[in-house]
């Protein structure tokens, strides 16, 4: 079942209209850091009303936040919004964030037209989906707005430290099958993927596999969910033979497991300042999204162009993030 999406409604349900009504009369934010607030709350901006340049105040009410929806791995990000831009604490705000996952999302936005989903932070669509919109006539307006990175996880007692892209795309598509033949033990690799409708398996498709070969994963080496995967890597059979990808964000700052590490790739580790220098080979972008009928006012408008102001690109930061 798909999870809801953060809206004005899941968020109101979840606050309660009595506190959140208490808190817009006046109830100043959390001055302490670990509730994110940027500022006072506020309750007088209205709809129409645009934000500063560089303003670090909320300039939405909760009621006015748009209904976002999103990839798994931008769920932090999403909650920084809600307490920069509505004066929501983020404690609140992280409890009520919950988004449709990659390829459904884009769907709740661009074929299944739902009024719940105004504003999309999201990794790229698959292919499939792509098609499905431009079938549905949606006009879409989308920016990058931060930079992941695909990455390759595997037992901490694997030898083996880096991998080419060569060596990569040669285990994906079964032509090693043994991590002797990479400098490792002699083993079989197990190789995980994700289902064709997540967002790391669109990337790892794009940056690695290209119109290269790909060979077809077991139902029971293509978990559902990220932290599935991870959690498969893991636990394979106690051993050192599995590898898996996520990015970088999710296996870095939402969801580990420990006994695994990340793989260099070309030599280059994965960090926040290789994937912000982009010395890391499988970089990519993700984006903010919405209609392109948005009007000038709206809310959602005013939240995607404040992505890309100072504070915006603050907030981005401050939820752990690479700017785009």
């Amino acid at each position: 079942m798909r999870d809801l999406k953060v809206s004005r409604r899941s968020f109101l349900a979840a606050l309660g209209l009595g506190a959140a009504a208490a808190y817009l009369a006046g109830c100043g934010p959390a001055s302490s850091a670990s509730d994110g607030s940027s500022g006072a709350a506020g309750s007088e901006a209205p709809a129409s009303s645009q934000p500063e340049e560089d303003a670090a105040e909320p300039f939405l009410t909760p009621e006015e936040f748009p209904g976002v929806d999103g990839s798994t791995a931008c769920i932090p990000l999403i909650a920084q919004m809600m307490a920069d831009t509505a004066g929501v604490p983020l404690t609140e705000a992280q409890s009520s964030v919950t988004v449709s996952t990659t390829a459904y999302a884009w769907e709740n936005m661009g074929v299944y037209g739902s009024s719940d989903v105004e504003l999309l932070v999201v990794y790229e669509a698959p292919d499939y989906v792509k098609e499905e919109i431009a079938a549905a006539g949606v006009e879409l307006e989308q920016k990058a707005v931060g930079r992941d990175a695909l990455v390759f996880i595997v037992n901490e007692d694997n030898p083996v430290q880096s991998l080419t892209l060569a060596q990569l795309r040669d285990i994906y598509a079964g032509r090693v099958t043994n991590w002797s033949e990479v400098g490792g033990a002699d083993v079989p690799i197990v190789a995980f993927q994700r289902g064709e409708d997540s967002g790391s398996q669109t990337l790892f498709q794009k940056l690695l596999i290209g119109d290269g070969e790909l060979m077809e994963a077991p139902t029971e080496l293509a978990p559902a969910s990220m932290g599935g995967l991870v959690d498969s890597v893991a636990a394979y059979n106690n051993s050192a033979n599995a590898i898996g990808f996520s990015v970088y964000y999710y296996v870095d700052q939402m969801y580990s497991q420990p006994g695994l590490r990340l793989l260099a790739v070309e030599g280059v580790e994965p960090s926040s300042d290789t994937i912000a220098a982009q010395d890391y080979p499988l970089c990519n972008d993700f984006y903010a999204v919405i209609r392109a009928s948005a009007a000038p006012g709206s809310p959602e408008r005013q939240l995607y162009d404040w992505l890309s102001t100072d504070a915006g690109r603050a907030c981005i930061e401050k939820a752990g993030y690479v700017p785009a």
